[in-house]
């Protein structure tokens, strides 16, 4: 396996998440499975593929990106009043920084 047990433990740190032992194990066999699928991907010779920056506006121009447009956001008493937390500048949220 590429994916270790320490590697998944990491990531679920890095994400504060708390996983089970079986949790542990089944994220690390399906993360191994998909790094095992993208390097039977990466064996595809594709030289002669030209790149593509949309796939779906080549195919189908109707499911294009909408146009940038501007538009009135929120006003901010209205946003603040929103709030759970807020004063008359800030909204106030909970340090996530540290555990």
């Amino acid at each position: 396996m590429k994916i270790t047990r320490k590697d998944v433990e990491y990531v679920a740190a890095l994400a504060h998440l708390e996983l089970t032992a079986p949790e542990v194990e089944r994220m690390q066999q399906q993360l191994d499975s998909i790094l095992g699928y993208v390097d039977k991907l990466n064996e595809l010779d594709t030289t002669d593929v030209e790149p593509m920056a949309q796939v779906l506006t080549e195919t189908r121009p109707d499911v294009a990106l909408r146009a940038d447009a501007t538009r009135i956001g929120l006003a901010r008493p209205e946003a603040l009043a929103a709030a759970p937390d807020a004063d008359e500048t800030f909204v106030r949220v909970p340090k996530v920084i540290e555990r």
